[in-house]
Order: C-alpha cells, then sequence, then structure tokens
C-alpha cells in the first residue's frame, strides 16, 4: 500500500514539509479548489499542482475529488456539456500522469455531521453524527456547511436544487449514474486514470434526498453497470462503517480480490446509536472497528494503491480545519503503517 494524506492546497494550514515528515509518507490527495464545478481543469494548472508536490519529495497519489455537477445527478439536459467538461479533466489528468480519481454521487451533500468538536472523554474534540439531531436541521436555510466538503451551495441555489430532487428518487439516481458512468469510464480507460467512487456519508438517506452508494449490495450493483477495473471504488471504513450493519474487512476483502478497490480511507468510528456515530482515534480499540482486521484484509489481496488516514481528532491544542487537523492524522498513519508492516512480516515467516 501507499501512504498518502490529504492537503487542500496553498490555503492549507499544514505545509507540504509538515507531510513530508511523517514516517512512510509517499503520496498528497488533493485537488484544484478554485475552478467551479462543472468547468473543465486546464492542463496547465494541474501540472502547476504537480510541480509543487513533487518539489517537496513526493507525488500526487489521488485526485480527491473532481466534483460532479449536481445537473448530473439530477439528469437534467444540461448535464451533458457538464460530462464533456468532466472527460477533459480525465485526460488533462491523464497527460499529467495522475494516477486516480476519487469522487462521490451523493446529492447536494457532501459527508454530513450533527457537531465538529464534539469532546471525547480524553479531553481531544471530534467529528460526531447524531441522527436525533440532524433529523431537525433544516438544510434549506443554507446554513450547513462543513470543513472538507468540495462544494457548498447558497440559499436560493439549495431551494432550486431540492425543487429538481422532487423527481429523483434511488432508481432514478442509479439511472443518471449509470448515464455519467458510460460516459466517462471509456475516457479514463484511454487516459489511464482509475476511478474511484466514494461511498455515501452516512450510508442512508438524509433531508429526504437518496442515496444509493451505502452496502455491499450497491457497491456490487455498481461495479456491474460497467465492468472494467477503472470503474472501481474507494473503500472508507468510516463510511461504510457506519451502518453496524456493513462488515467493512469482509467488503473490503471480497472488492479488493475483484480488482475493484482503487482506493481506501481508513479512520475508526465509534457507533453510539442505530445511525448515530462519533470519529474516533485509528486505534482499534477506540472505536467500533477493527483496523487490524482492515489491514489484513487489504494484505489478503496484497492491496499496492494509495490509502490514507480519514478525519482526525483535534489534538494537543491543534486549532483548524476539523477532521483535518495535522497531529492526529498522523499518527493515524503512522499506526496504520506498523499494522501493514507487522502483518507483512508474519506471512513471510
Amino acid at each position: 500500500m501507499e501512504m498518502s494524506f490529504r492537503w487542500y492546497g496553498k490555503s492549507d494550514s499544514i505545509p507540504l514539509e509538515y507531510i513530508r515528515q511523517i514516517p512512510g509518507m509517499k503520496g498528497i490527495v488533493t485537488a484544484i479548489y478554485d475552478i467551479p464545478v462543472g468547468e473543465a481543469w486546464p492542463l496547465e494548472k494541474i501540472m502547476e499542482l504537480k510541480k509543487t508536490v513533487e518539489e517537496h519529495g513526493m507525488r500526487i497519489s489521488v485526485i480527491e475529488s473532481v466534483p460532479v455537477h449536481e445537473d448530473i445527478k439530477i439528469g437534467l439536459p444540461t448535464r451533458d456539456k457538464y460530462i464533456e467538461n468532466y472527460k477533459t479533466t480525465i485526460r488533462n489528468l491523464g497527460k499529467a500522469g495522475i494516477p486516480v480519481v476519487c469522487y462521490n454521487f451523493m446529492p447536494v451533500f457532501d459527508w454530513t455531521r450533527s457537531q465538529l468538536d464534539y469532546q471525547l472523554p480524553d479531553g481531544s474534540t471530534a467529528l460526531i453524527y447524531e441522527e436525533e439531531i440532524v433529523q431537525k436541521m433544516d438544510p434549506l436555510t443554507g446554513e450547513i456547511s462543513l470543513p472538507g466538503w468540495d462544494t457548498s451551495y447558497k440559499k436560493e441555489e439549495l431551494h432550486e436544487l431540492f425543487d429538481h430532487y422532487k423527481n429523483v428518487d434511488e432508481e432514478k439516481l442509479w439511472e443518471n449514474l449509470e448515464y455519467f458512468l458510460n460516459e466517462i469510464i471509456p475516457v479514463a480507460e484511454e487516459a489511464d486514470v482509475k476511478m474511484a467512487i466514494h461511498p455515501d456519508d452516512p450510508p442512508w438517506g438524509i433531508f429526504g434526498l437518496p442515496r444509493i452508494i451505502t452496502n455491499k449490495e450497491s457497491l456490487e450493483r455498481f461495479i456491474s453497470i460497467y465492468d472494467s477495473p477503472y470503474n472501481g471504488l474507494t473503500m472508507c471504513s468510516g463510511s461504510l462503517g457506519a451502518d453496524p450493519d456493513n462488515d467493512f474487512p469482509e467488503m473490503l476483502r471480497y472488492f479488493g480480490k475483484k480488482g475493484r478497490v482503487n482506493f481506501v480511507h481508513a479512520r475508526n468510528i465509534k457507533h453510539t446509536g442505530p445511525k448515530s456515530f462519533q470519529e474516533s482515534a485509528h486505534v482499534s480499540e477506540y472505536g467500533s472497528l477493527d483496523m487490524y482486521e482492515i489491514i489484513r484484509a487489504m494484505k489478503d489481496f496484497d492491496y499496492t494503491g494509495p490509502i490514507r488516514p480519514d478525519h482526525g481528532r483535534m489534538i494537543w491544542g491543534e486549532t483548524g480545519k476539523p477532521g483535518y487537523g495535522l497531529y492526529d492524522r498522523a499518527l493515524g498513519a503512522t499506526y496504520l503503517i506498523g499494522l501493514w508492516e507487522a502483518e507483512v512480516k508474519n506471512r513471510q515467516r
């Protein structure tokens, strides 16, 4: 596996110089954040970003993400224009030698939480999701915006989007996703850029909007739409693992042996209710997920692709983008590397 770290460009408070000092760190997961959703990414800007990363002794492992325009998800007539722009971006990423693109197909909202600074017993703070609180939220106020989102909408835009989504149920969303994949994956194959869809976070519908990438059955349906290793998955332990019915290590092993795991997000979460959870330290004993079993599953199919420590706690007085501090994610990275080394050497013996 290749350890990587998400970096939000030059506006990120964490410099590449610090990320490079994390033991075992090889890659950067990043994007271009000043291009409006739906527009094509110029090759020159991609190459500039690539140069910046490589000057610091690392490489771009994954672009996370190239956001999918809502017109594509809704299935509006304008989607073809945005799909053509998406194709151009993939071709340009291929020319720059970028190997993987992570994206999602979640309507309107990216990952969603109810609190960003919940205090854990050790005094650190973490992101949490409490279903009861989310049920009381009104997204149409335009006040819901979280750090790490690639898109956010104004109040007027949200009202218009919700009106459009009244005609989009789960099956219609699947239909629109299939249309998108049939256009995009052949271009990804030609450009040698592996696509990796991120599961819905949390893996159930919110605010009356459909979500479809939620469990083993839906992932199976997804990869069957277009049979290609370039139509792959981002296996996120925190997203899929939020549902206690999802056996994440088994799912990881299953899709890995099919050759469809193109990226891995590793974080631990602690179940606090059927649809509630809090994010925790990566170490297995602090959450509900067995991180060692996750690493074992990856070794079972000899995973060589990128992995990154996902959302971390804020510890040691660090301030910044909740979920994206340096310290706890660095601890998570070295913990995962240690588990991997131990598993590799154990099998060699």
